[in-house]
Formats: C-alpha cells, sequence, structure tokens
C-alpha cells in the first residue's frame, strides 16, 4: 500500500491504466476506484471493500456527454444533467447494450468508450452513474479516455472516512489492500451523494444525500 501526497497526475493515470486501486479524495468524502474496464482492478475493490458481489459498483465520467456513452438517455435525464451535473449525484438508470467485457487493453484512439466490467453493470442491466465536480477526478478521467469505479473507501456497513490517516489505519491491518493511497489530509465533511433511479419517466429517490432533486 504506497502513499502518494498530491502525485502527479501522469503517474496516477498511469497507474490506474495497470489495473492499480487507488484511494482518492472525491467531492464528498474519499473514495477508492479503478479503471472501471479492468476486470482484475474491478474484483480487487469488491475484495478490498469486503462488498457483496451483487451489490453493483458506480462509475464516475467527468462530463455530461460521458453519462451518455453509458445511460439510455430520455427528457429526464437531460433535465436532472442540466439541473444537477456535475456534482454530488448519482443517476441509476438503464445501461446501453454494450456487453460486459473482460477485456482491459482497449484502444482509446477511436473514441469509443470502453465496455465495463462485471460488477459495474447490474442483473438487471443498470448502471449507476456519477459527473464528478471535483476537480482532480475530473481531470483524471478526461485525460483516461474512461470512467473510473468509484466507491467510499471504507469497509462495507461502516461510515464514510474524510482522514487519509484513519484510512491508511483501516486498511492496514486488512488482507487485502488498496494499491495505493492519495494522501489529501483531512477533506471537508459533506454530506454523502444522493442517489436516484430512472426508469423511462419515473423518478425515484433511493437515497436522500447533498441534494435534494426536484424536477
Amino acid at each position: 500500500m504506497r502513499i502518494i501526497t498530491e502525485g502527479n497526475q501522469d503517474e496516477i493515470i498511469h497507474d490506474l491504466l495497470n489495473g492499480q486501486t487507488l484511494v482518492f479524495p472525491t467531492e464528498t468524502s474519499y473514495g477508492l476506484g479503478c479503471d472501471a474496464a479492468n476486470q482484475a482492478a474491478v474484483d480487487a475493490i469488491f475484495k478490498i471493500k469486503g462488498r457483496p458481489s451483487d451489490k453493483p459498483l458506480l462509475i464516475v465520467v467527468p462530463t455530461v456527454e460521458g453519462a451518455k456513452k453509458y445511460l439510455v438517455w430520455n427528457e429526464l435525464l437531460e433535465k436532472i444533467s442540466k439541473k444537477y451535473w456535475p456534482g454530488p449525484l448519482t443517476v441509476v438508470g438503464e445501461c446501453k447494450k454494450y456487453p460486459i467485457s473482460n477485456i482491459s487493453e482497449i484502444p482509446l484512439a477511436t473514441g469509443q468508450y470502453p465496455l465495463l466490467s462485471k460488477g459495474v453493470v447490474s442483473k438487471e442491466n443498470t448502471v449507476a452513474v456519477r459527473v464528478t465536480a471535483h476537480p482532480l477526478l475530473q481531470s483524471i478521467t478526461e485525460k483516461m479516455g474512461r470512467p473510473l469505479v468509484a466507491t467510499s473507501a471504507n469497509l462495507s456497513d461502516t461510515g464514510d472516512i474524510y482522514d487519509a490517516k484513519k484510512i491508511i489505519a483501516q486498511f492496514s491491518e486488512q488482507k487485502f489492500q488498496p494499491d495505493g493511497i492519495l494522501d489529501y489530509g483531512t477533506i471537508s465533511r459533506q454530506a454523502p451523494t444522493t442517489i436516484v433511479s430512472v426508469v423511462g419517466n419515473i423518478l425515484k429517490i433511493l437515497r436522500q444525500g447533498e441534494i435534494n432533486v426536484a424536477i
């Protein structure tokens, strides 16, 4: 488990594209993530978290256009995206018909987004997407040309963590650990992201967080 202080972005991107799992700051708390197209890395996230395999992980993208690559888009999503993205809102919606891939070596030069690993798309063919407002994550995902898996950097069924030292202490005793931790010290405590489900034109609040969604 490597501790990275204000790491060079090119180094961080290199690590992610080579299948490493990293802890990083987000707009709400510290997150744990990896390249969403790398199956081995996604599998590692489940082990590190102690997360049940039937609870899919969300993906983070830098722009609304990035979200449109994965979500079946409609008028309701357009309204939500204009009002609340980028920001701490996760949308669970129907995933476009990309087959789930075990292949992590996907060319980026084509301009086509990579396929998603198992553990990201649910059995019901839904995917959870957030357009991040965090400058670091925006920059990394934009430069990578692919989404990041992002989940809270804590063990399953424990609270969110805002202090890098506590994250280091938490994982140091665990069998499965992230490859690296971006140590930004103590970040400001924020409410968790709001999570909504969008099925057709029906909006449902799954978790009330920082944003009160009203369309």
